[in-house]
């Protein structure tokens, strides 16, 4: 067969990702922050683009939020209602003072944005300055280590709070009792949770106090005996540099104390400022949810959080009449065309950010009724098939967007959990409501005949509820239960 030269014509269909779907997909997936600076710099870059003034935001905010954009959905939860940290004896200020211590050592129809793909053009392509390696946040650092520890999705969203709530030193600043009624479990499940937490990089974080910390840390190096508890226990009297008092109650001699505090003095006491400095910018959240005196859920943009600007045609009028030149005309229309746009890509940015909130309210009100053990299955294709949009538009209007509800701020994307089939066809049970009847079952098992794992799948079964066992053995070696077995022998002591 020759080979030869010839010259054919196909037809063919493909989408083309223009400049303006590429920024309407750009400005969907962006966080508040990231969005104001985005419209910062067009608001230098484009002289068609100016600041919507504050009267008239005012009464814009007033309209939209009059609109079909605020939402009330009733509750149709099922279930029951399941059911203060430790003051810091001693600043690390004083503890290790240096002082007196012993030496030691809708605009048009709904667009979804999503099917153009994820495509770039060569001018949008990162930066050599953006590939440069950052340091990682103490955050980071710790959600990294949450999502291998936790599997349980209920888990990992206590784990998630509790990572938010922890202060640049590494330090938990809550009220757990405040906390588990809000997330609607108990304090020893959050306490349990805290305890997995305080096992992380680095030793010590994620302490109530300094005497928990140190306490951490002397148990990782395998220091923390009787006499090391003892004086952590009176570390106010350290900080007062009564060292005579500390010979005495500890029964040791001045050598030994100063062995004693020369440990303390080697270990961290904010193990979380190794990390530097993280951005404490406060988390405002992108949608309201609130109870109305009716017993519905309101579901509300946050007009204070969108950004107010729009298109100046007069001064694109003024400009346009006393251009000289072509090229000047073409300029300012040009401006003024991607201005429009911009307003649009916004305006559909919140709508659709509301359209996604709504159904996720819709489809979890047991969490915001009952709390975390009453979220339901939920994945991005639910949502999405509800609001006829692709699944990748619901993930990237649930990444770093933020909801505030009776039970606390969380990000959208935690809503999304896993399902288990029901055995009689019904509707499916969570994963982590799951756990949560294992661990009831176990809890409530006899002392001398424990539950075995064949059992608890037996009995939920009867419940409804279609699962394997090496599930069932999954789920409670997740939860840290022993087998039956250990459980018996332990028992029988």
């Amino acid at each position: 067969m020759a080979i030869a030269n010839r010259l054919e014509i196909k037809q063919g269909q493909g989408l083309v990702m223009t400049p303006q779907l590429q920024q309407a997909i750009k400005i969907l997936q962006l966080s508040n922050l990231e969005l104001n600076d985005y419209i910062n710099q067009e608001l230098e870059r484009n002289p068609a683009l100016e600041r919507e003034e504050e009267e008239f935001s005012e009464e814009a905010s007033d309209e939209f939020a009059k609109s079909d954009d605020v939402t009330e959905l009733g509750v149709s939860a099922e279930g029951d209602e399941p059911g203060a940290s430790d003051s810091i004896d001693a600043s690390y200020e004083d503890v290790y003072n240096d002082a007196d211590i012993p030496a030691a050592e809708s605009y048009g129809s709904q667009t979804d944005w999503s099917s153009a793909g994820s495509g770039r053009s060569y001018d949008e392509l990162d930066s050599l300055e953006s590939t440069l390696a950052q340091e990682v946040s103490l955050r980071d650092h710790l959600e990294t280590q949450a999502n291998l520890a936790f599997e349980n999705p209920q888990d990992k969203m206590i784990a998630a709070y509790l990572i938010d709530s922890i202060d640049d030193g590494g330090y938990l600043r809550i009220d757990g009792e405040e906390v588990a009624r809000n997330l609607g479990i108990d304090e020893e499940k959050l306490e349990d949770i805290i305890a997995v937490l305080q096992t992380f990089d680095p030793i010590g974080v994620c302490a109530r106090n300094v005497k928990e910390c140190l306490a951490a840390q002397l148990h990782e190096k395998k220091q923390l005996d009787e006499k090391m508890a003892l004086l952590l226990d009176n570390l106010d009297m350290l900080a007062k540099h009564d060292l005579r008092s500390l010979c005495h109650i500890l029964e040791v001699d001045g050598e030994d104390l100063a062995g004693m505090i020369g440990k303390i003095r080697s270990l961290t006491p904010k193990p979380g400022a190794s990390f530097g400095s993280t951005s404490s910018d406060a988390i405002t959240p992108d949608v309201f949810v609130r109870e109305a005196p009716n017993g519905l859920w309101v579901v509300e943009l946050n007009t204070e959080n969108l950004p107010k600007v729009l298109v100046n045609n007069s001064y694109c009028e003024m400009v346009s009449r006393h251009a000289r030149t072509e090229d000047e005309k073409s300029y300012i229309t040009e401006c003024q065309n991607e201005a429009s746009w911009l307003v649009k890509s916004l305006d559909q940015r919140a709508r659709t950010i509301l359209k996604v909130a709504r159904e996720i309210v819709r489809q979890q009100d047991g969490f915001l009724t009952y709390g975390v053990s009453h979220l339901r299955p939920l994945v991005l294709k639910d949502v999405a098939n509800v609001i006829d949009m692709h699944e990748s538009t619901v993930s990237r209007v649930t990444s770093n967007k933020y909801i505030s509800t009776p039970r606390g701020v969380f990000e959208l994307k935690y809503f999304f959990t896993t399902s288990i089939s029901s055995s009689y066809g019904g509707e499916a049970h969570s994963s982590e409501s799951v756990r949560y009847q294992i661990k009831t079952l176990i809890d409530e098992e006899p002392v001398l005949a424990p539950l075995s794992d064949d059992a608890i799948v037996d009995i939920l079964k009867q419940t409804g509820i279609d699962i394997a066992r090496r599930t069932v053995a999954k789920y409670r070696e997740a939860m840290r239960i022993p087998s039956s077995v250990t459980r018996k022998r332990q028992k029988s002591f």
